[in-house]
């Protein structure tokens, strides 16, 4: 829940934290008291009414979709996962739970799936209840090539026919078999540790097909009022504005919503001055208030949560063309960048530095994975091997254009590369949703960007971004002993061998750098006291109908 890509946008001098699922792209770290804000916040003049019992408030992204075989950012997957469901998900321990599936088996050889749904699960507008055929016809959809998803076939692909169906060479998945109403058969080409992982990514959310027919990823006024199945149901959608949840009274898990209604402000004041005069519940700390509350005497340390997130932040490389497809220049690049810099005197440790692909935390992580050094000087040598710093004449690296100015991350790694290869970047700006369009063509000699998981497994990271077949290898990044360890660990049922299989395929990518990793990030928020049960989970995953209001 393309799965999840990261951007790190600093406005001014305050951090917001984008981050992209897989494709998705969601604000964990928003606003923070920067710059930019006009400190007047939010109040009932800017449209937001009189607080309701029970009403939480905070900061939210502007999401690209809501449509859930289409969403590719985490700003869209931060609401698709509270309005929709699927058979399965993620409870707050990161455990793979039953959904919308009461419960399931495996076959012996591990390759059938029978899905056994629950008789009590009804769309937003109780007009029916969920049966097998919604999740045949919400599979299919967000394969079939009319829809135009970009993610679609990342997350699905295990099961038998669909690369046929998404080719257009089939009339429908052969592997989607409806037994009866209340039960779904899923097929799979071979055995996979994360097939079930992967239903949880929105792409395997069920959708109305009375309300969604045929639209495409680029025909989606429906998601202005989706009748969904999820915890809390859209309320209200103000373009740019704000979006509105209310608790859906007759949701299946349990804890059912204890919230009223959530009201995320999509834009309007400074984040950090309206916590403060209690217009918000919950805000993000950017680096402008990080030290300040982080002092045991400040009234705000209390508030303080700090918690890691599955994710890291990159420099990626269009490995398929020259002169980025020259690993001398690659590695060049990426030992110019001073990592503890950024990370701690330019961030204040608000992320930490990156070794290698996989997160701290995942399973599988590396400890003993060779630290990427600040050596300028064998960076210029390696730029000499690939045909020195003229190599790089006219060279962009391709970025988002959240807010009035690039990154100043951004900035200051092309500041290192000026200072010690002599070098010149360009930062070229997108609006985000172009952005990512000219990353998934290749329309970039180098980006940045980053990830954050799906789900807690390497398979998510390391196969599904740097396998060479992958849909979502954007950097075009190819190894034949990469892509045969991965495939290995794709098909390992030892999970140690697995995990080591991982860790092989990690140092080889390193060493060819078809990204230059960065850092991983850390959430920091502030909470009020009487909001409880509320966290920012390591990845995107539903959690507000665990929140209690105790004022």
């Amino acid at each position: 829940m393309e799965s999840r890509r990261l951007v790190l946008t600093l406005t001014g001098i305050a951090v917001a934290l984008i981050v992209v699922l897989g494709g998705l792209t969601v604000i964990l770290v928003a606003g923070g008291g920067g710059d930019d804000g006009d400190g007047d916040g939010a109040g009932d003049g800017d449209g937001l009414g009189e607080r309701i019992e029970g009403e939480l408030r905070l900061f939210g992204p502007d999401p690209l979709t809501l449509d859930p075989a289409c969403a590719s950012d985490a700003a869209s997957a931060e609401y698709i996962v509270e309005i929709f469901s699927g058979l399965v998900s993620f409870d707050l321990d990161l455990n793979v739970i039953p959904d919308i599936a009461e419960d399931w088996e495996v076959s012996d050889g591990g390759t059938v799936y029978t899905f056994n749904l629950r008789s009590n699960v009804l769309f937003h507008d109780n007009s029916r209840p969920v049966a097998a055929d919604d999740f045949k016809y919400s599979l299919e959809r967000a394969l079939n090539p009319d829809t135009q998803s970009t993610v679609g076939e990342v997350y699905l692909d295990d099961i038998v026919g669909a690369l046929e169906f998404a080719d257009g060479e089939a009339e429908e998945v052969s592997g989607i078999r409806v037994i009866n109403p209340q039960t779904l058969e899923l097929t799979i080409t071979e055995p996979s540790a994360v097939f079930i992982e992967k239903l949880t990514y929105p792409t395997a959310y069920v959708v109305d097909e009375r309300e969604v027919g045929d639209s495409t990823c680029f025909e989606s006024n429906w998601t202005l009022t989706p009748n969904g199945t999820g915890p809390f149901k859209m309320e209200e959608w103000s373009l740019g504005r704000k979006i509105v949840l209310e608790a859906n009274p007759r949701f299946h898990l349990e804890p059912a919503p204890s919230l009223e209604r959530v009201t995320y402000i999509i834009s309007g004041g400074n984040s950090f001055v309206m916590y403060e005069n209690d217009e918000v519940d919950i805000t993000g700390i950017g680096i402008n208030n990080i030290e300040s509350v982080r002092d045991p005497n400040s009234d705000l340390n209390a508030d303080l949560k700090e918690g890691p997130t599955l994710d890291v932040f990159y420099i990626g490389f269009n490995a398929r063309e020259a002169p980025f497809d020259d690993a001398n220049l690659r590695n060049a690049l990426s030992l110019a960048i001073d990592r503890e810099f950024l990370a701690g005197e330019f961030l204040l440790d608000l992320v930490q530095p990156a070794n290698g692909i996989l997160p701290p935390g995942m399973d599988g992580y590396n400890e003993a994975l060779a630290e990427i050094p600040y050596d300028p000087d064998t960076a210029r040598d390696l730029l000499e091997e690939a045909g020195g710093p003229g190599i790089l004449d006219g060279a962009t690296i391709l970025t988002s254009g959240q807010g009035a100015t690039p990154s100043d991350i951004l900035q200051a790694v092309i500041a290192m590369w000026e200072q010690e290869l002599s070098v010149t970047v360009t930062i070229e700006q997108e609006d985000f949703g172009l952005f990512l369009r000219d990353i998934d063509d290749g329309n970039f000699e180098m980006f940045s960007l980053g990830w954050i998981a799906d789900y807690p497994d390497p398979q998510n990271f390391l196969d599904i971004k740097l396998h060479s077949e992958s849909a979502n290898n954007e950097a075009g990044y190819s190894n034949a002993a990469v892509d045969a360890l991965l495939d290995r660990a794709d098909r390992e049922v030892d999970e140690a061998a697995r995990l080591e299989l991982y860790q092989q395929a990690e140092e080889l990518i390193v060493e060819d750098m078809p990204w230059a990793p960065l850092y991983h990030g850390k959430a920091s928020y502030l909470v009020k006291p009487y909001v409880e049960g509320f966290v920012v989970p390591p990845f995107v995953i539903p959690n507000l109908r665990y929140v209690t209001i105790n004022r």
